[in-house]
C-alpha cells in the first residue's frame, strides 16, 4: 500500500507540479537561473562582507544548505535512479534541476522576506512562514510544519544513517551497528550546537568534500576522455525511450530522475527555505540567487560526476542485473583507480551523509520552533529521538527506508509547491525590485515598496541598516 500510494502520486501529482511550478518562474523571469547565473557568484561574494551578528551570513547559508542538498543522494542516490530508471534518469535530473533553480531562487526569497525573528540573535523563517504571513493560511503551515519534521528530520536522516553504514561495512569490513554507534555519538555533538555549530560544522567540512570529490570524478572523466561522448549519448537515447535498457522504458527514467533528483536537490520541496531565512543579507533576492547555485552545485555537478564514474565504468552492463545501490558507486571507481576507489567512495558519503544530517535536524528544529511551544525542552527531545532514529536506520533495509521518505518527500512537496504557485506574484514584485536598484552591491531591500505585505518590522529595518553601514 505504501508503494502504491507512493508511486500514484509521483505518477499523477508530483511530477507535474514540479514541472508546472517551475516552469512558470522560469519564464516569467525570463529564465533567471541562466541570465542571473553571474550575479548568483556576485551575491555569493557580497553576502561574505555583510555582518552576521544577528543571523548567519549568507554564504555560510550556501554551505549550510550545500551541506543539506549534497548528501547520500548524490552518490547513492544516483546510483539507484541509474539501476531503476537506466541512464536517461541522469537527463531528467538535470531537467528537475534546471527548472528547481528558478523555483529555489523565489522560494527561499520569499522565505528571506517573511522571516520572523527569533531571539536576540537569530532569524527563523521558511514555507510555513510565508503560508502564515504572506498569505494568511492558518492550517497548511501547521501541516507543512509537522510534514517537514517527520520528512526531514526522521526520514531523510535514516536514509543518510543507513547509506553510511551500509558503505563503510562494504569499504571496511566495519560493522553496520559499530558505524551506527560512531555515527551517533558525533551527530550528538553537532546537532546540540545549534545553528552556528552546524554553520561552523558546514564551512569546514563542505568546500572539502565538493572540491575532492569533484577531482576525483574528473580525474575519472580525464582518464577516460574517449568515451565520455558515448556515455552522454547513452543518457539523451535512454531518456527518451530510444534505447530502453530498463524495463519501464522512458517511463521509469522519468520517474527515478524525478524522485531522485528531487531527494538531491530539494529545489520545490521546501527546505533550503529554512536555512536561506536565518541568512542576514541586503535583499531577499539576494540570498535566492545563492541558494539557486547550490542546485546547480548539487545536481548538474555532483550527481553528474557521480553518474560518470558509473557509466564508463565496465562494472556497468545496461539491464543486466548485479551491483546496485551504493555499491555500484563504490566498485564503479575502485575499476578507474584501484583498490583505494571503494574506501574513497566511503569517505565521501560520509562526510556528505553526516553534513545531511546536520542539516535536516535544523529543519527538524525549525519546524518545531514554528509552534513555539517549549521549544527549548521539545527541540532537546526531538535530538534524542534523532539520534535514536540514526541508530535504528543503521540495521534496516533500503526498501523500506526509501518507500517511507518518498511518500513523505511528495506530500511535503505538494504543500510547499502549492504556497509557491499563489506567491508568484509576490516573489516577481522582488526580483522586479532587486533588478531596478542595481542588482549586485547595489541592492537594499526598501520594505515600504511592498506596503501591502505582512513583514516583521523588528527584522528587516535591521537588515537594511547593516547593509547601508558596510
Amino acid at each position: 500500500m505504501l508503494a502504491t500510494l507512493t508511486d500514484w502520486l509521483w505518477t499523477y501529482v508530483l511530477i507535474a507540479a514540479l514541472l508546472l511550478v517551475g516552469l512558470r518562474f522560469t519564464l516569467a523571469s525570463r529564465f533567471v537561473q541562466v541570465r542571473l547565473f553571474r550575479a548568483m557568484f556576485a551575491q555569493l561574494w557580497v553576502s561574505r562582507s555583510v555582518g552576521n551578528k544577528q543571523g548567519i551570513s549568507g554564504f555560510q547559508a550556501l554551505l549550510v544548505s550545500v551541506a543539506g542538498r549534497v548528501g547520500g543522494g548524490n552518490i547513492a542516490g544516483v546510483a539507484v535512479a541509474i539501476t531503476l530508471g537506466g541512464p536517461g534518469a541522469l537527463f531528467w535530473m538535470w531537467l528537475i534541476a534546471l527548472l528547481g533553480m528558478a523555483t529555489s531562487v523565489f522560494e527561499c526569497s520569499l522565505a528571506q522576506l517573511f522571516k520572523r525573528r527569533h531571539g536576540d540573535n537569530d532569524f527563523r523563517g521558511g514555507p510555513a512562514f510565508y503560508m502564515r504571513y504572506g498569505l494568511g493560511w492558518r492550517v497548511m503551515p501547521v501541516v507543512y510544519s509537522l510534514l517537514l519534521l517527520v520528512t526531514l528530520g526522521l526520514g531523510f536522516n535514516a536514509v543518510q544513517a543507513y547509506a553510511i553504514t551500509q558503505s563503510v561495512e562494504s569499504a571496511f569490513g566495519v560493522s553496520a551497528w559499530q558505524t551506527g554507534a560512531a555515527l551517533t555519538t558525533l551527530m550528538a555533538f553537532v546537532i546540540f550546537g545549534g545553528i552556528r555549530r552546524i554553520a561552523v560544522f558546514s564551512e569546514f567540512i563542505v568546500p572539502l568534500m565538493v572540491l575532492g570529490y569533484f577531482g576525483v570524478a574528473m580525474t575519472v572523466l580525464i582518464m577516460n576522455i574517449s568515451q565520455v561522448p558515448s556515455a552522454f549519448a547513452l543518457i539523451m537515447s535512454s531518456a527518451f525511450g530510444f534505447d530502453e535498457v530498463i524495463g519501464g522504458g522512458i517511463a521509469a527514467a522519468v520517474m527515478q530522475g524525478a524522485r531522485r533528483g528531487l531527494f538531491s536537490n530539494e529545489a520545490g520541496l521546501g527546505t533550503a527555505p529554512n536555512v536561506a531565512a536565518v541568512a542576514d543579507v541586503a535583499h531577499p533576492m539576494s540570498q535566492g540567487l545563492i541558494q539557486g547555485l547550490s542546485v546547480f552545485i548539487d545536481t548538474i555537478v555532483l550527481c553528474t560526476c557521480t553518474a560518470m564514474i558509473i557509466l564508463l565504468s565496465p562494472l556497468y552492463q545496461p539491464g543486466a542485473e548485479g551491483v546496485e545501490g551504493i555499491a555500484l558507486t563504490q566498485r564503479a571507481l575502485a575499476t578507474h583507480i584501484g583498490p583505494i576507489g571503494e574506501p574513497l567512495v566511503s569517505i565521501a558519503l560520509v562526510l556528505f551523509a553526516t553534513s545531511s544530517i546536520a542539516y535536516n535536524c535544523y529543519l527538524g528544529e525549525n519546524s518545531i520552533a514554528y509552534f513555539d511551544i517549549s521549544p527549548k525542552i521539545t527541540i532537546n527531545c526531538f535530538r534524542l529521538a534523532v539520534l535514536a532514529l540514526i541508530a535504528w536506520a543503521s540495521l534496516q533495509d533500503m526498501t523500506t527506508i526509501f518507500s517511507f521518505s518518498d511518500l513523505t518527500m511528495g506530500l511535503l512537496a505538494v504543500v510547499n509547491l502549492v504556497a509557491l504557485w499563489a506567491l508568484f506574484p509576490v516573489g516577481m514584485s522582488l526580483l522586479r525590485d532587486f533588478e531596478a536598484r542595481g542588482g549586485v552591491s547595489n541592492s537594499t531591500f526598501d520594505h515600504s515598496r511592498l506596503p501591502q505585505q505582512n513583514l516583521d518590522p523588528e527584522s528587516w529595518p535591521l537588515v537594511e541598516s547593516l547593509a547601508k553601514t558596510e
